[in-house]
């Protein structure tokens, strides 16, 4: 079987970092995590190719090459992801789709789609391939399962370009113990959070080393620190890895403020060459705070905890949000001025929108 793992391409966002890119002279921020871990799901005698539409483009030889074409995409990628779709139609193509998007849509308004394997590949994936041997693939696999982390494999760093991109993915946690009403991470990962094995984790930092990468690591976890006890555990051996290896990597995250409480923690991040870190402030005022159910943020000094993760030279880029029903004209100044007065240089800042199937 030949398998063709098509990512769509994003649209102009924070997080495509498009015109930032070429000053780098690279062509994506990061490749697609999702995609690389399905590829190491799949039959091992398949073969595998990936094309990421954000660094190349997808041909018409690719389609013809496939027997089946798998997508996965997020929700702001959801125009490409249909055009890939139509595409592989033309071209007469099973399709697979999985992933966010496709998670949390509505079935009816995608066309092309054969076969929806949805939820985490860890368990719906293998049903499908059971099935899809069998000679019987359904339409649709969906669990409400959250599987142990253990049995997700190494993702298969041999099928992109490291030269394209600015920074590698890898999973260390998901889920969230937060409920912040505009956020879907706790319907698509559960409110627990469920962390790799030390020893699996370290394993994953090794071979993202023994495949060639040195530069910046993006730990794309939503919540970093979401069980902070067994992330103080796992450091101190990311430090001992990061000494032995002379820091090649230089690692950033997603984090609750609630990191700043923790002045243990912050210098475990700092020891272990964690230079940035993402927090969601969302807003500087604590009526929408409460209004949004952010109740971790609204007992907090946000500059002052932003100033603090600062001094242990991690520096802070922060996701803003206006539009909350508490909002007044007032709040853009608002926002500019804690912005400018905390020294966030990354700042995104967006409009209010309401996710599938959040509160």
């Amino acid at each position: 079987m030949n398998i063709l793992l098509a990512y769509p391409e994003y649209p102009n966002t924070f997080w495509s970092f498009r015109h930032a890119l070429s000053f780098i002279r690279k062509k994506a921020a990061f490749p697609p995590l999702g995609l690389l871990t399905v590829a190491s799901l799949l039959p091992a005698e398949w073969n595998v190719r990936l094309v990421d539409m954000n660094v190349q483009t997808i041909r018409d030889a690719d389609f013809k090459w496939a027997d089946m074409v798998f997508v996965s995409a997020m929700i702001v990628q959801k125009d490409s992801a249909q055009e890939i779709l139509d595409r592989a139609k033309m071209h007469g193509k099973r399709t697979v789709v999985g992933g966010p998007f496709f998670t949390s849509c509505d079935k009816k308004s995608v066309r092309g789609a054969d076969h929806f394997v949805l939820n985490e590949a860890e368990i719906t994936l293998p049903e499908f391939l059971r099935d899809f041997n069998c000679g019987n693939p359904k339409s649709e696999y969906t669990s409400a399962n959250k599987p142990n982390l253990n049995i997700t494999p190494l993702p298969r760093w041999d099928l992109i370009n490291f030269r394209h991109y600015a920074t590698m993915p890898i999973q260390y946690t998901r889920g969230c113990p937060y409920n912040c009403e505009f956020c879907d991470i706790t319907i698509l990962y559960g409110r627990k959070t469920r962390l790799k094995e030390t020893s699996q984790f370290i394993a994953e930092v090794e071979a993202l080393y023994r495949a060639g990468w040195r530069d910046s690591v993006f730990i794309v976890d939503d919540n970093f620190v979401g069980n902070i006890v067994r992330v103080k555990e796992m450091l101190p051996h990311l430090v001992v890895w990061q000494t032995t290896h002379g820091y090649p990597f230089s690692f950033f995250t997603e984090a609750s403020v609630n990191l700043a409480k923790d002045p243990t923690l912050l210098c475990l991040l700092r020891d272990a060459g964690f230079t940035k870190v993402f927090l969601g402030i969302e807003t500087p005022r604590r009526d929408g705070l409460i209004a949004c159910k952010k109740g971790q943020n609204v007992n907090v000094n946000l500059a002052e905890a932003v100033r603090t993760v600062h001094s242990y030279g991690i520096e802070v880029l922060a996701g803003f949000i206006v539009g909350f029903d508490t909002d007044d004209p007032a709040v853009f100044d608002d926002q500019i001025t804690f912005i400018q007065t905390t020294g966030i240089v990354n700042a995104m800042v967006g409009l209010l929108s309401a996710l599938p199937k959040t509160a």
